[in-house]
């Protein structure tokens, strides 16, 4: 395989941070076969034109549907609002194409299976926008967990907290509504920690959740009144493991002074690892050995030891951010597409990660009741 092109759907900032994991991932990682840049798509054309120019494509369309056809492309990046990923995901795959989409998968537990059901019989490469999994201080941590360093992982308690829309004087948009965002702060934030519980204890079995609107309304961008918000500002769940380790979860979206609030604690019964995502190059860890004087959490400062840091910077300190973590996402699609298998965490894997956030929606509304993932 000496090329693929590439082709990319959404000009916003994660349309944008595809466009530059593309770019750069061979540059950086040296085993991936080499990326065209090949169709751009965004409506107007007028704004394909200029992000196509930006971005470096070699063309250009305001029909999605038309690049998904294109023979010259060969990876559909799907980066629109998450009311339209099922039906340009389903599209690409029946054309045969390799598809990297953003997280959430979906609007509703029903189309992200009929995504993972249709990736499944095209045999094609999926992808799923989680990043944060790929981060050299997670897998570094995973490696901790299952090596037995903490001893048996326990409890999990994480939370993510921004505050983008805390301000109850926002305009009310799209990101508001159950047909164009579907799940709130569940999925646009939680959907993030549930990948990294479960990547550092395995499935969930079962949740139970309570969701909570903290805005009723928000003001009309045009000033003639104001609309409903539909959807979750806030979501805690008590959740079950199936390896018998219990946990908590919480997302707001409405929690002032918080940007990026990503952090999550692993106790074990001889120690525990915490991580804050806004200091995302390090990890705190404890272990109960030694002198009892002594003890306290250990700060590991990621480098080279822990990689694919090294392929970025040669020396630790130097520091990692969101951008290389998104060329790392890029960088297992195309590893999994050269090796004609999966990369992780692709649909199927993300279906679970969509169950356990939609029984948590679905356990709240049905007044807090335990269900099984």
């Amino acid at each position: 395989m000496t090329s693929l092109g590439f082709g990319l759907i959404g000009t916003g900032f994660m349309g944008k941070t595809h466009a530059m994991a593309m770019k750069s991932v061979r540059a950086i990682m040296g085993d991936v076969p080499e990326v065209r840049l090949e169709l751009l798509c965004d409506m107007p054309l007028a704004n394909a034109q200029t992000r196509g120019d930006q971005f470096g494509f070699d063309r250009v369309t305001d029909d999605w549907q038309a690049l998904i056809n294109d023979p010259a492309v060969d990876i559909v990046s799907i980066t629109t609002p998450n009311g339209m990923h099922r039906d340009m995901a389903l599209a690409a795959l029946a054309a045969g194409k390799h598809v990297w989409c953003e997280k959430p998968m979906a609007l509703t537990l029903a189309d992200a299976e009929a995504m993972a059901a249709a990736a499944t019989a095209s045999g094609k490469a999926t992808m799923v926008g989680y990043n944060y999994i790929h981060n050299p201080a997670f897998t570094h941590a995973k490696r901790l967990i299952a090596a037995g360093r903490i001893g048996k992982p326990v409890h999990f308690r994480g939370w993510v907290d921004e505050d983008y829309q805390a301000d109850p004087d926002l305009p009310w948009t799209w990101r508001a509504t159950l047909k164009d965002a579907g799940l709130g702060a569940l999925g646009d934030l939680g959907c993030h920690l549930v990948s990294m519980a479960t990547g550092l204890l395995g499935p969930i079995d079962t949740v139970l959740g309570d969701l909570q609107v903290i805005h009723d309304t928000r003001p009309l961008p045009d000033g003639s009144g104001r609309a409903t918000v539909e959807n979750d500002d806030l979501a805690t769940a008590l959740v079950t493991f199936a390896n018998g380790a219990r946990g908590s979860i919480s997302t707001s979206r409405s929690a002032w002074g918080r940007k990026n609030k990503l952090d999550w604690e692993v106790h074990g019964t001889q120690g525990m690892i915490t991580f804050s995502q806004e200091r995302m190059n390090e990890l705190q860890l404890y272990v109960n050995e030694g002198d009892k004087a002594e003890a306290g959490f250990r700060t590991i400062l990621t480098g080279p030891a822990h990689p694919p840091y090294g392929q970025f910077v040669p020396a630790p300190g130097h520091q990692l951010g969101f951008l290389d973590l998104k060329t790392m996402e890029a960088h297992a699609l195309l590893r999994a597409i050269a090796e004609d298998r999966q990369p992780s965490p692709n649909f199927a894997d993300a279906l679970h990660f969509e169950a356990v956030i939609h029984r948590i929606a679905e356990s709240a509304n049905a007044g807090g009741v335990r269900l099984t993932v």
